[in-house]
C-alpha cells in the first residue's frame, strides 16, 4: 500500500513539472504583423498583403512538418516569444546594444499575436492565457512558443 501511494505521488510530482516548464517549440519563420486587408486588396495585392500571405503559408507548412512526427504548437495557454530581426542599416555598435532588448517600435505586439492566431488556429476563441513579448535578435527572425 505505501508503494503505491508512494509511486502515485512520484507521478503527480512528474506531471508537475512537466506542466511547469511546458513544451517549447522553435518556429523558423521570421514574424509578421496582421495588417487590415481592404476590398481593393482582393485584386490589386500591396506587398504588405503578400507578406502576411507568405508568413501563413510558411507557418502553417512548419506546422504541418511538426504534426508529421507527432507534435504541434496549437496550445490553449502559451508563452510566445517573437524574434525580430535587426535592420542592416544599423551599426554593429547599436547592434551589440539591442541584441535581446525588448523591441519598442512599430509593428505592435497585438498585431503579432493577431497574425498568429489567426494562421495557426481554425478558432482562435479556444486561447485563453497568453504571456507574449518581441525581441530583437542578430540573425534571421523566429518564433518561440512554449506550453504553459
Amino acid at each position: 500500500m505505501v508503494e503505491i501511494i508512494v509511486t502515485i505521488m512520484i507521478i503527480l510530482e512528474t506531471k508537475t513539472n512537466m506542466e511547469c516548464y511546458g513544451i517549447t517549440t522553435r518556429v523558423n519563420v521570421p514574424p509578421c504583423s496582421k495588417l487590415r486587408m481592404t476590398q481593393r486588396d482582393r485584386w490589386k495585392k500591396r506587398q504588405c498583403v503578400l507578406d502576411f500571405f507568405a508568413f501563413r503559408d510558411a507557418v502553417r507548412q512548419e506546422k504541418e512538418d511538426w504534426s508529421l512526427i507527432g507534435k504541434d504548437f496549437e496550445y490553449e495557454s502559451f508563452e510566445i516569444e517573437f524574434h525580430i530581426q535587426m535592420p542592416k542599416s544599423w551599426s554593429l555598435k547599436k547592434k551589440d546594444r539591442c541584441d535581446g532588448k525588448p523591441h519598442q517600435q512599430r509593428p505592435d505586439l497585438d498585431n503579432f499575436l493577431k497574425a498568429w492566431k489567426d494562421t495557426v488556429y481554425e478558432e482562435d476563441a479556444v486561447v485563453w492565457h497568453i504571456e507574449a513579448t518581441k525581441l530583437w535578435t542578430f540573425g534571421p527572425g523566429y518564433i518561440m512558443v512554449t506550453k504553459i
